[in-house]
């Protein structure tokens, strides 16, 4: 116990030093952000290839809008692509004017999004806590420190975040628009001066000892910056942008009681004018020159119809949703029920009785809550739609552990008779015995990740594209090495639970998910890109050397669009054998020039094809993949015109 409270007492000398010497606290603040960000999201960021099928998508898109100039309309493969709006495809397309047409240029705009929204995340904690203790009128460096550098880490070292903020897609960018579009309104409706609150009998408190300011004729910086961010949240997925932003602080104000009033003062009609001067203009001119196909592809199927029916197959049962929190918000997923019930966000008195700026905890409630239902209620169902809800999630566990890193001493800046309110905690006490069972479904849950892991050839399917897919993950030890890390961390949490040292727990946590990440899922991305994607890539080399001017490419039996990207080149998509048979014949007939087309096909299919070996030349044969050359010459009595 005395090592216990030394140990305590250096972290609490350590941290009020810092308080003392803000350029230092700065200083540690920064470099801590840098080295999460760096291991989440920066770290070989660009060293993998493009992920088929969807991240090609966008790099190309964004490839063509480069290289064309045309920043209205965006294209794939000769064809628009309406799936998105113009934002993604306008950063990477400007990445790739800095630092070249690469993987790295693809995924910065994601990298970057999700980097700054961790900032924000970071400085909004700290000033929730540096606001607490003024307030209560006592300097707690350690809990405010540590707190925020706890709720960085969650909201950047968990899986789902870093899947997304490592891929070129548009998901990491809507969410680092939206959730600081709605970190800014917090800000911005927790800092107004003079805010009121009601007691638990209705009466009106006045904080800091003053009445409210009248209002301004514009909102202030921070309902500006949310209105800019919910424009780019709009231009980054379209409707969504703003209709979640939107529900989710009306939901909120509506419970608080403050509805009328904080849209008094956020001057809405002023903010919708931002937002709508900021994001309508590209959608007016995308509809100019497209009209209803664009109308129609975009807000009917891409938005209305995702909601209200199946789109491409995924459906999901209603549970999907509980899945993919516990595993993409995993290890720390097991303490949300926690967080959650100890806000007891239904005591609606005691919360309309506290200042704004400690609503906080109730805010990330409605906003986790709020994305939730949202997409269980929609017949689409995919792991990245709850992405949104992921800061939400961390901001709320990282709350409850603020409870456990209270400072040693206390240090009262003023008398308390001077305050002018005493303010009672804005979240109750812990029950014990919530906690402990928390504690044990932690142990619980991590053995359970661990035995999975052991046993991952088993639970996990095929893939086309690579034949012995299982014997080469066990061979690469990588499931051994990712079951006994989380084998470990059970253990150790279990000895931590038992001597009773709870504030370590979410710390052993965070270690292992950041060894399995450096030690595991690194190497395992490494393994998958080499022996999934790299065949395509080196086949695309080949393509670009081989390729005659004006030929044409086919690619039979499978869609990968990072062909296009990596080839640069139209490619023709065909399904079936007889598909490519009857094309080639066609092709023949015409006479075309060159006399002859290339073939990237799946092997198995392109035995299918029947075609005998002086029907066509091959080029290379990577992965599951053959390339040839079918030159088009006419045989007597022959069935189809190739040789």
């Amino acid at each position: 116990m005395s090592m216990k409270l030394s140990v305590k007492h250096t972290v609490d000398q350590w941290f009020n030093k810092i308080a003392k010497n803000p350029a230092l606290g700065v200083t540690v603040s920064i470099l801590w952000l840098i080295v999460i960000g760096w291991i989440a999201f920066g770290w070989n960021l660009g060293n993998t290839g493009l992920i088929d099928e969807t991240e090609p998508l966008f790099a190309e898109a964004s490839r063509q809008m480069f290289v064309t100039g045309d920043w209205i309309t965006p294209f794939f493969n000769g064809d628009t692509r309406f799936d998105k709006p113009a934002l993604i495809y306008w950063c990477q397309a400007i990445a790739y004017a800095i630092i070249g047409v690469n993987e790295w240029a693809v995924r910065l705009p994601s990298a970057i999004a999700a980097f700054a929204l961790v900032c924000l995340a970071f400085y909004t904690v700290q000033w929730y806590f540096a606001r607490q203790d003024e307030l209560e009128q006592v300097s707690r460096p350690t809990r405010r420190y540590l707190t925020s550098f706890i709720a960085a880490a969650l909201m950047a070292l968990n899986g789902e975040t870093i899947i997304w903020a490592r891929i070129g897609v548009s998901d990491m960018l809507l969410t680092g628009c939206m959730a600081s579009a709605l970190l800014c309104f917090f800000l911005g409706y927790a800092g107004k001066e003079g805010s009121r609150g009601k007691g638990a009998g209705g009466e009106e408190l006045i904080t800091n000892g003053q009445s409210p300011m009248p209002h301004a004729p514009f909102p202030n910086k921070w309902y500006i910056a949310c209105y800019v961010l919910i424009a780019g949240a709009i231009l980054s997925k379209g409707p969504v942008g703003i209709v979640l932003p939107g529900l989710i602080v009306a939901a909120f104000l509506l419970y608080v009681g403050k509805f009328r009033e904080v849209l008094r003062e956020m001057r809405l009609l002023v903010g919708m004018l931002i937002i709508l001067g900021l994001s309508v203009p590209w959608f007016a001119l995308v509809i100019w020159r497209n009209g209803w196909n664009y109308i129609n592809a975009f807000f009917g199927y891409h938005n209305l119809e995702r909601f209200t029916e199946v789109v491409n197959g995924h459906s999901a049962p209603w549970y999907f949703y509980f899945l993919v929190v516990l595993l993409g918000f995993a290890p720390y997923s097991v303490y949300l029920p926690i967080s959650i019930v100890r806000l007891k966000f239904w005591q609606r008195s005691h919360w309309r009785s506290l200042e704004r700026f400690q609503q906080f905890g109730l805010f990330a409630w409605f906003w986790f809550a709020s994305i939730f239902v949202f997409f269980s209620i929609a017949v689409t169902k995919l792991p990245s739609y709850v992405l949104p809800l992921m800061p939400a999630a961390a901001i709320l566990v990282a709350l409850l552990w603020s409870d456990f890193f209270q400072d040693t001493q206390a240090r009262q800046t003023t008398p308390v008779s001077s305050s002018p309110l005493v303010s009672a905690s804005s979240t109750p006490p812990i029950s014990p015995s919530f906690l402990r069972v928390s504690g044990w479904v932690n142990v619980v849950f991590l053995s359970v990740l661990a035995t999975a892991l052991f046993n991952i050839t088993h639970i996990l399917g095929t893939d086309p594209a690579i034949s012995n897919f299982h014997e080469l993950i066990q061979q690469s030890g990588l499931p051994v090495i990712a079951g006994v890390m989380w084998l470990v961390c059970a253990v150790l949490v279990a000895g931590l639970l038992l001597s009773h040292r709870w504030n370590y727990i979410i710390g052993i946590n965070l270690i292992g998910f950041v060894a399995f990440l450096i030690f595991v899922l690194t190497p395992a991305s490494f393994f998958i890109d080499r022996e999934r994607q790299l065949p395509l890539r080196e086949l695309s080399a080949v393509i670009l050397e081989a390729k005659q001017p004006n030929e044409e490419l086919l690619m039979l039996g499978f869609k990968k669009p990072s062909v296009v990207f990596y080839s640069r080149i139209h490619v023709n998509y065909l399904r079936f054998p007889q598909e490519a048979i009857e094309h080639i014949q066609n092709q023949a007939a015409k006479g075309l020039q060159p006399p002859s087309l290339l073939l990237l096909a799946e092997q198995k299919k392109f035995l299918q094809m029947d075609l005998q070996p002086d029907d066509y030349k091959s080029l290379s044969t990577k992965g599951a993949y053959s390339l040839v050359r079918v030159p088009f010459k006419k045989k007597k009595n022959q069935k189809i015109d190739i040789s």
